[in-house]
């Protein structure tokens, strides 16, 4: 069922991301030679119209394919005036801009379909993923080693924690050890040390393993929006989506400067692991879930990287400022830097989420 959920998360992602580049293409006038669902190898194919229709082999993207985007494509002379490359600046930013303006469209759907059934929609302050205490339990190893509330834990072993969980895994990981803790406590440091409790819980497959606890909670500090009506859904459903681009923005520059762990980037594994998990709560969570990932994907899209939709923005503003396109010269050595760093990215998530999904796997499998 893993397999079924993440083929779903992802179908409605790509599907959405591509519909919106598609419909503003046909709606300015553009031919769409190819629409895809998927990279790589055709598995089906059907052209209706004068668009090809695929369901391709690698499900973790898709494209869609106007006419005369690609610099030296051969254009008869009837197309010329419905080629990409023809089209004004707007016309062309407008298509670009609507693959994460649709991404953000789904996830309003999703939530004004919450609201509007009376469930409420909660966006989280990121002050709750601060490694600040709220409480301590009585006679935990933490209250032991001199832990209070409103204590921050800024270090483990003498390597900095940023965020909750980076924390809370290191303590879960280290049951019966000795760990050297540095508190910070209004203005001062305190260095002391913690033994986690050796605590025996179920995994998600029911498999009984030892984790580490010292005893302590956070607040989890969050905004929540609901709707008084099914007619006021769509008004705060568009709140929803709001607050949650400003969170995303909020986290992303805080991944820049530091004080968020990179280490919480997640890619596709994770996803997947994730969408698993959300699924077996139920639907609510899953498609709540999938309304998140949807606004994640439209801002991470949007910011200024050649090869990515915001990139390809960039290019355009230039162009409408210089009154003439960025030389091709340009282009072809910033999508070469653009799709370095990207694939930089690919391999650091891919890293994250072999260290946090399949080496543990690896090792319940090997060591049951």
């Amino acid at each position: 069922m893993t397999f079924i959920w993440a083929i779903i998360l992802f179908g409605l992602l790509i599907f959405f991301h591509e519909l919106g580049h598609f419909i503003l293409a046909k709606l300015v006038g553009v031919k769409v030679v190819k629409f895809s669902l998927g990279f790589g190898p055709k598995i089906l194919g059907r052209k209706v119209g004068e668009t090809e229709y695929l369901l391709s082999a690698i499900p973790l993207g898709g494209y869609v394919k106007p006419l005369g985007e690609e610099p030296g494509e051969e254009i008869s002379e009837e197309d010329r005036p419905r080629a990409f490359n023809n089209q004004p600046v707007w016309k062309r930013a407008s298509i670009v801009l609507a693959g994460p303006v649709f991404n953000l469209v789904l996830a309003y759907i999703i939530f004004v379909v919450f609201l509007g059934a009376d469930f409420p929609v909660a966006i989280p302050k990121l002050d709750s993923i601060t490694t600040t205490i709220e409480n301590v339990m009585e006679d935990s190893p933490a209250m032991k080693a001199g832990l209070i509330k409103e204590d921050t834990i800024v270090s483990i072993n003498g390597e900095s924690v940023r965020d909750w969980n980076e924390m809370a895994d290191i303590f879960s990981e280290n049951p019966g050890k000795e760990l050297a803790v540095t508190v910070k406590r209004n203005d001062d440091l305190i260095n002391m040390k913690i033994i986690p409790e050796s605590t025996k819980v179920q995994n998600e497959q029911g498999e009984e393993i030892t984790i580490g606890r010292i005893g302590i909670s956070k607040k989890f500090n969050a905004k929540i929006i609901k709707s008084d009506s099914i007619f006021s859904a769509p008004f705060k459903g568009m709140q929803a989506v709001y607050e949650w681009c400003v969170l995303t923005l909020d986290v992303v520059v805080r991944l820049f400067t530091g004080t968020v762990s990179a280490k919480q980037i997640g890619g596709p594994i994770l996803i997947v692991d994730a969408a698993a998990k959300a699924a077996s709560v139920g639907a609510f969570t899953y498609f709540n879930f999938i309304a998140i990932i949807s606004i994640n994907l439209a801002i991470l899209n949007l910011l200024p990287v050649p090869v990515l939709d915001g990139g390809h923005v960039m290019f355009f503003i230039i162009e409408a400022f210089r009154g003439k396109p960025v030389s091709e010269k340009i282009m072809i050595a910033a999508n070469k830097v653009g799709m370095t760093l990207l694939l930089l990215l690919i391999f650091f998530v891919l890293y994250n989420d072999t260290v946090r999904v399949i080496v543990p796997w690896f090792q319940k499998t090997i060591n049951p």
